[in-house]
């Protein structure tokens, strides 16, 4: 086992060999952890999930599902799965996607998603509370690299999703997706603002009445 572990610092990146990485990452002591892993450096997240983020996370996942049901879009999300390019580079988003086509890539019986034989998701999101810098930085320029077509992040404190399109390695900011055809970035702040006065229940209700 490497001695890496004794001089990582968690939420920051760190020079690694993808040896350390996969040792790390198998390594009871970081079951709980997030590991990303990219150009040669690792980080490890491993501060605990508080009450916003973790509902933040639910409303927002929620609402993904809930348009694309009543849009007739298929979707797979997928919650905390880790996704590696051997050699190159792994990361393990708060969410997931595949939206379309895409959805009949992926076997069931997949465990930890292998991108030298699956694409990509086409959305990925972040829930930033701690993160939020390195969130629109390093992992910015992580799902720049793979082309993964939208990157959603949640500032948790300012109440705001920060969304881009990316193409051709870089990004830029969008107010309405692409990837869920015509859903209105806006109108999934207001259910998060909503959520400090009102129960996941009644937000729910609020944003079928919204897309019905």
């Amino acid at each position: 086992m490497s001695n890496l572990s004794t001089k990582i610092k968690p939420e920051t990146w760190v020079a690694a060999t993808w040896e350390e990485y996969l040792q790390l990452s198998e390594n009871p002591d970081y079951d709980k952890a997030k590991f990303y892993y990219h150009q040669g450096k690792i980080r490890i997240e491993m501060t605990p999930v508080g009450y916003e983020h973790g509902s933040d996370h639910s409303i927002i996942h929620y609402a993904i599902n809930l348009y694309a049901a009543l849009n007739q879009i298929p979707l797979i999300g997928l919650d905390n799965l880790t996704y590696r390019q051997p050699q190159m580079l792994g990361f393990h988003p708060d969410l997931s996607y595949y939206v379309g086509a895409a959805t009949e890539v992926i076997s069931n019986a997949t465990g930890i998603i292998d991108l030298n034989h699956y694409p990509p998701p086409n959305l990925v999101v972040e829930i930033a509370k701690s993160s939020l810098a390195d969130d629109q930085g390093e992992k910015r320029l992580l799902y720049e690299s793979l082309d993964i077509a939208e990157y959603w992040i949640v500032d948790v404190q300012n109440t705001r999703i920060l969304a881009f399109q990316i193409e051709n390695n870089g990004s830029r900011r969008i107010a309405v997706s692409q990837v869920l055809p015509n859903l209105d970035l806006s109108i999934l702040e207001s259910a998060l603002r909503q959520t400090c006065e009102s129960d996941h229940g009644q937000v729910g209700a609020w944003l079928l009445s919204q897309w019905q």
